[in-house]
């Protein structure tokens, strides 16, 4: 019988590397691939520019990872300690400095979207955060010219609200998306903070593990 544990824990070794999400190598692989994209608009084309493309990608790899770490502290697989400190080594990659001056502008509007996401998820793990979206939406909306920390606030709370099952954000940047603030930019990821953790609905049992 003890034989038989032992064998059903060395079976599990392989899934515990898998749940290393993202890692210096995987960020610097996308800073590689964005570094040779073309940003330049096809006149004859209506599809977005390759760069722009390679750079949407990157983020959803980013908040894909992210809240695959949240999946599983859902899950039971990560105490809250655990997934703090697997989020926090992840933030320090992609909140890094990226001496290139080639991508450095594409990378920094990345990391400031990000801001949200890291946020949002400390919030969520701490359980501490408003969860009445439409009033918080229009307070974000009202402070962001004047206290952008107290904006990333609000928006923390929308995200950690649907990180917990809320709906959230595309009828909110609708009226903005031509000249969206930076609060309309982290509603957008918030959107597709709300795509992602849809897309992650049975994560953690495809990953071949039961619940």
């Amino acid at each position: 019988m003890a034989k038989k544990k032992e064998k059903s824990a060395k079976a599990e070794e392989p899934m515990k590397l898998f749940y290393i999400f993202y890692n210096q190598e995987r960020w610097d692989n996308w800073l590689n691939t964005l570094k040779e994209s073309n940003f330049e608009a096809d006149p004859e084309s209506e599809e977005m520019p390759e760069g722009y493309q390679t750079l949407y990608n990157f983020s959803m790899d980013i908040t894909l990872a992210i809240l695959k770490i949240i999946k599983l502290y859902q899950n039971g697989r990560f105490s809250k300690e655990d997934a703090l400190d697997k989020l926090n080594q992840v933030e320090g990659i992609i909140m890094s400095d990226v001496a290139d001056e080639t991508v450095d502008e594409y990378i920094e509007s990345l990391q400031l979207s990000m801001l949200v996401l890291f946020a949002s998820c400390k919030k969520f793990l701490e359980g501490e955060y408003e969860t009445d979206i439409k009033t918080l939406v229009k307070e974000g909306k009202k402070v962001v010219s004047e206290d952008m920390e107290k904006a990333l606030e609000i928006a923390a709370d929308i995200g950690a609200a649907v990180i917990n099952g809320g709906s959230c954000c595309g009828k909110y940047v609708k009226d903005n998306i031509d000249q969206p603030t930076l609060f309309d930019e982290w509603l957008i990821e918030v959107e597709s903070m709300n795509e992602a953790m849809s897309s992650l609905k049975n994560f953690d049992e495809e990953a071949g593990e039961s619940s």
